[in-house]
């Protein structure tokens, strides 16, 4: 931290209110030189210029990561219903609710945040409004391991998507680039594959990397962790009180799938824990599409249309779906006409949507969407107190929840005894 030198004792006692160490190790210099010191006596005394633009750059050798098959959704064996296995998703440690944890911290920053966890992007007003700051961060590690580019351009997307699904304008990037051994070629190879993707996602969108940061050697006996390079967003809304939400917000209104829908399950979460199979290349990522289906869902938002709105990313349109109800306690019927298969329903497709409208918007907001070369589906309507999937037996909103909420506490308690 650095200080203005009437500031030191105002921040010394800050520190010390909360227990916190606090040493002043040194000022800052018109020299232009990084100097230090040890018991009176200089042991570094070098140029700062040089040590940023002459610092050395290592070019290792990389191996890269094979581009795996897609996996052939007739040879997937389905061993539950799509309710059951909505169920068993939802009480799951990826998509479960993280309140035990977020509830331990103060996530009400000086009383500034306006939506709160749980939703596709935490809102917060800048001083006393209107306008607002948008922030997420989003990774699949998966996805990077099975296909690097990919996935890099998928962590890019799907913090753009959730900046947008609250009607925020996305503005930039800091990257969080995590990776084992980069000495090793195939480690070395995800690293690349990933800044690759990210550089294309980035410049497609529009939206600049502007800081970050890389940890590297991350491995425990030999074994490295999933390639995670974390992309964090920000945006800004003109107005936070006119940011959307993934909460239903009434009965009877429109429920439209924006983007198309191919039943994409190559490592999905559906195919890892439903299923039991950890392969196949995971969703590609059109980033025209991205920017297409995006743009026309801020202009829904920010025109009063869209009365809630969800991105779609872990566990596909269902889970998608169930967390809209949940954070609302409206469910919803989907025609099942509409919702034929496992991959409609868990397959995850990039560049999609749920949004909500009412039912004399939706007509206009199709053929918006057609003109806009945006796929939309209607999928049913919002009300009653069950979420119903196609021709599936309606699973209760309370039911859903309780199985959400209760996961990560039963575990916890159970690590505690």
């Amino acid at each position: 931290m650095v200080l203005k030198p009437e500031k030191e004792a105002e921040a010394e006692a800050i520190f010390r209110k909360w227990g916190l160490d606090f040493a002043v190790v040194g000022e800052t210099t018109d020299t232009k030189r990084f100097v230090v010191r040890w018991q009176g006596e200089n042991v570094a005394d070098l140029p700062i210029k040089e040590l940023g633009d002459e610092a050395p750059v290592y070019d290792r050798a990389f191996v890269q990561t094979p581009k795996p098959p897609r996996v052939n959704p007739k040879e997937i064996k389905h061993p539950l219903k799509i309710s059951e296995a909505l169920e068993q998703m939802i009480a799951s440690p990826d998509l479960c609710a993280k309140r035990w944890v977020w509830e331990q911290y103060d996530h009400v920053i000086l009383g500034n945040t306006f939506q709160r966890p749980g939703g596709d992007a935490a809102v917060l007003r800048v001083n006393e409004g209107p306008k607002g700051l948008a922030l997420t961060t989003d990774v699949t590690p998966r996805y990077c391991e099975a296909d690097p580019f990919e996935g890099g351009k998928q962590a890019v997307a799907e913090a753009w998507r959730n900046l947008t699904a609250v009607g925020a304008r996305p503005l930039a990037v800091t990257d969080n680039l995590n990776f084992g051994n980069p000495e090793k070629p195939e480690i070395m190879g995800q690293f690349v594959g990933c800044i690759r993707g990210i550089a294309q996602a980035c410049k497609a969108l529009d939206f600049p990397v502007v800081s970050g940061n890389v940890s590297l050697y991350n491995e425990t006996n030999g074994r490295a962790i999933l390639p995670t390079p974390t992309i964090g967003g920000v945006g800004v809304l003109g107005d936070f009180t006119q940011s959307a939400s993934l909460a239903f917000k009434a009965a009877d209104e429109i429920i439209l799938l924006i983007g198309e829908t191919q039943g994409w399950l190559g490592q999905s979460l559906y195919l890892r824990d439903v299923c039991g199979r950890e392969e196949g290349a995971p969703p590609p990522v059109d980033l025209a599409a991205e920017r297409r289906n995006g743009d026309l869902v801020r202009a829904l938002i920010a025109e009063g249309i869209a009365t809630a709105v969800h991105d779609l990313s872990d566990g596909g349109l269902a889970v998608a779906l169930a967390e809209m109800a949940m954070a609302s306690g409206f469910g919803a019927t989907l025609d099942p006409a509409r919702a034929p298969a496992h991959g409609f329903w868990f397959g995850e497709d990039q560049a999609r949507y749920v949004v909500t409208v009412t039912a004399a918007q939706a007509p206009q907001v199709t053929a918006r969407a057609q003109k806009a070369g945006v796929a939309v589906r209607n999928l049913g309507a919002t009300g009653g107190d069950a979420l119903t999937l196609g021709a599936e037996r309606p699973i209760l909103v309370k039911t859903l929840r309780d199985k959400f909420e209760s996961w990560l506490p039963a575990y916890m308690a159970g690590q505690e005894s």
